[in-house]
C-alpha cells in the first residue's frame, strides 16, 4: 500500500489559478477525483494527500468534499488575518474539517522572500500548530532562511517540506545539499520526495533525479522522508506511473521497512493519524 502525500485537484473554471500560464497549459484544465483514480489504477496507490494550489478558501472546502481515495486535504487560510485561529477552527469544523490535515501558503509566489518570517505569519502558523495541524512549506532558496526562522520560531509545529526544497536539477544546484542538511537539522521538518522530474526540466532522464530523491532520504531520514506524485503538474514530465516508478527505483537499496516508511508510513503518521476517510 502507498500513500501519495501530494497531489492536487482543481478546476480553473471555478476559479482563477494565476501561476497557470501558457508554459502549463496543458494542465491548465479541470483534474477531478475520476482523473486521479485513472491515473492511479494499476498502482498500489490507495490513499492520498489533496494540497491547495491557489490562496482561495473555496477550494479548500471543494477538496474538503472529495471522495476517496482523497483521505486528508492540505487546505488555506490567511495565515496574516488577526482572526487566523477562529479561521482554522471554522475550516476545521466545518464540512469534511475531520480531513482538514494540513496549511500551506505559496510562500515561494510572494514578493517578500522573508514572509514566512514576518510575525503575523509566525503568529499564524502557531495557531495552526495549536489546532494539531502541519505546515507545507512551499519554498526555493530564496525563501529558505525564512522557513528556517519559521521553524525556529514554532518549534511546536509539524513542518513538511515540499518538493524537497524545489532543487534546480535542470542547471545544478550546489546549495542544495547545504540547504537540506540545515532543513534536516530541525527535528519538526520533514521533507516530500516530490517533485523532482519537473525540477529536473524536459531532459529529466538525462538528470540525477534519483541521487536527489536518495539524497533526501539520507539527509531525513525515512522517517521523515515521504512520497508524492505531485500531479498533475508531473504530468508535464511523465505519468503517473513513471512518477511513481522513478521513486521507487531511487529507494531501491533501502530496507523492506525503510521503504514503507517512505512510501506509506511517514506520510500516515505526519498526516493521517486522526483524518477519517470520505468515500
Amino acid at each position: 500500500m502507498i500513500i501519495d502525500a501530494h497531489h492536487h485537484l482543481w478546476d480553473p473554471a471555478d476559479r482563477p489559478y494565476p501561476w497557470m500560464d501558457d508554459s502549463v497549459a496543458p494542465i491548465r484544465r479541470r483534474f477531478d477525483v475520476d482523473d486521479l483514480r485513472a491515473a492511479t489504477t494499476g498502482t498500489s496507490v490507495t490513499r492520498t494527500i489533496a494540497v491547495q494550489a491557489v490562496h482561495d478558501a473555496g477550494e479548500t472546502a471543494w477538496l474538503l468534499a472529495q471522495p476517496a481515495p482523497v483521505a486528508g486535504v492540505v487546505g488555506w487560510v490567511d495565515l496574516t488575518a488577526p482572526d487566523v485561529a477562529e479561521r482554522v477552527a471554522s475550516v476545521s469544523t466545518g464540512p469534511g474539517g475531520e480531513r482538514l490535515v494540513g496549511i500551506r501558503h505559496q510562500a515561494q509566489d510572494e514578493p517578500d522572500p522573508g514572509w514566512l518570517a514576518r510575525p503575523e505569519v509566525v503568529r499564524g502558523v502557531r495557531a495552526v500548530a495549536r489546532a494539531g495541524l502541519v505546515f507545507d512549506l512551499l519554498v526555493r532558496a530564496r525563501e529558505h532562511d525564512a522557513a528556517l526562522a519559521l521553524a525556529d520560531a514554532v518549534p511546536e509545529a509539524s513542518f513538511v517540506l515540499d518538493h524537497a526544497g524545489k532543487p534546480s536539477i535542470d542547471t545544478g544546484d550546489p546549495s542544495w545539499p547545504d540547504r537540506m542538511r540545515d532543513v534536516a537539522a530541525r527535528p519538526n521538518v520533514a521533507c516530500k520526495v516530490s517533485g523532482l522530474l519537473t525540477e529536473a526540466g524536459a531532459d529529466w532522464r538525462e538528470r540525477p533525479v534519483a541521487r536527489y530523491a536518495r539524497a533526501v532520504v539520507e539527509h531525513f531520514g525515512p522517517e521523515r522522508s515521504l512520497f508524492g506524485s505531485d500531479w498533475p503538474v508531473s504530468t508535464l514530465a511523465a505519468d503517473y506511473a513513471e512518477v511513481l516508478h522513478t521513486t521507487s527505483d531511487a529507494l531501491a537499496d533501502l530496507s523492506p521497512t525503510e521503504r514503507d516508511a517512505v512510501l506509506r508510513g511517514t506520510a500516515e503518521r505526519i498526516y493521517l493519524a486522526g483524518a477519517s476517510t470520505q468515500t
